[in-house]
C-alpha cells in the first residue's frame, strides 16, 4: 500500500485498512432522516429546552407570590412534553445507533450516550409521579431536586452526543462532501473598458 494512501489506526502488528466512508454516516432507514441531515439531533432540542425551562419554572414558582400556582402547572406540562418528545427522539437515535459498528469507541460512546438519556427518562418521569401525588398546584423540593439530576445527567448525555457527531462523524457528511461547500468561486475577470454586457470588447472600424 502507498505511503500517502490514508489508513485506519490498527493495534500493533496487525495489517493496515485503507481508510474508507464509515457506514455510520449513512441512514440506515430513510426514516432515520436523509444523508447529511439526520431527524435525531433536531428532535432532542424539543425534550432539552422543555426541561431547561421545566426548571426556570420550578424557581420562578417558588418565589412568585401571584403565579406560583399557575406557574407550577405549568412546568408540569413541560416536563411531560419533554417525555413524550425525548421517547420518540430515542427511536430516532437508536436508527442512528444501529450503523455504527460494533466492537468501536464511537459504539461504546453511543451505548453511553443511550444508558444516560435512559437514566434522564427515568428521572424525569419519576419527577412527573412525584409532582402529580404531592399535587400540581406548588412545586415542593423533591421535584425540584429532581429536575437539578435530571438535567446533570442530560448534560453529560449531551456532551457525548457532541462527540458522536463533532468527533466521530456519526450521521455527518463525509468529507469528500463538506468540501464543496468550503471551495471557492472563481474571483469574476475584469474584460477592461469598452466591454459589452456579455464581455466582449467591440472591434473597432477602421
Amino acid at each position: 500500500m502507498s505511503s500517502s494512501e490514508p489508513s485506519y489506526p490498527t493495534a500493533a502488528g496487525a495489517p493496515e485498512t485503507p481508510l474508507r466512508e464509515s457506514p455510520a454516516k449513512r441512514p440506515r432507514t430513510v426514516l432515520a432522516g436523509p444523508y447529511g441531515h439526520p431527524f435525531h439531533p433536531i428532535l432532542v432540542t424539543v425534550p432539552i429546552g422543555a426541561w431547561v425551562s421545566v426548571l426556570v419554572f420550578d424557581i420562578a414558582s417558588r418565589v412568585s407570590n401571584d403565579y406560583g400556582s399557575a406557574l407550577a402547572r405549568g412546568s408540569f406540562l413541560l416536563l411531560c412534553i419533554g417525555l413524550v418528545t425525548a421517547l420518540l427522539a430515542a427511536v430516532f437515535g437508536t436508527m442512528d445507533l444501529m450503523g455504527i459498528p460494533s466492537r468501536t469507541p464511537a459504539a461504546s460512546t453511543a451505548l453511553t450516550h443511550m444508558a444516560l438519556n435512559t437514566l434522564v427518562l427515568v428521572v424525569m418521569a419519576i419527577s412527573a409521579l412525584v409532582r402529580q401525588d404531592q399535587g400540581l398546584d406548588e412545586v415542593r423540593t423533591l421535584p425540584l431536586v429532581l429536575t437539578v439530576i435530571g438535567l446533570l445527567l442530560l448534560g453529560g448525555s449531551g456532551f457525548l452526543g457532541g462527540k458522536l457527531s463533532y468527533h466521530y462523524g456519526v450521521r455527518v457528511a463525509a468529507e469528500k462532501d463538506q468540501i464543496s461547500g468550503y471551495t471557492r468561486r472563481p474571483d469574476p475577470v475584469d474584460p477592461g473598458p469598452g466591454a459589452t454586457s456579455d464581455g466582449d470588447v467591440p472591434s473597432r472600424r477602421h
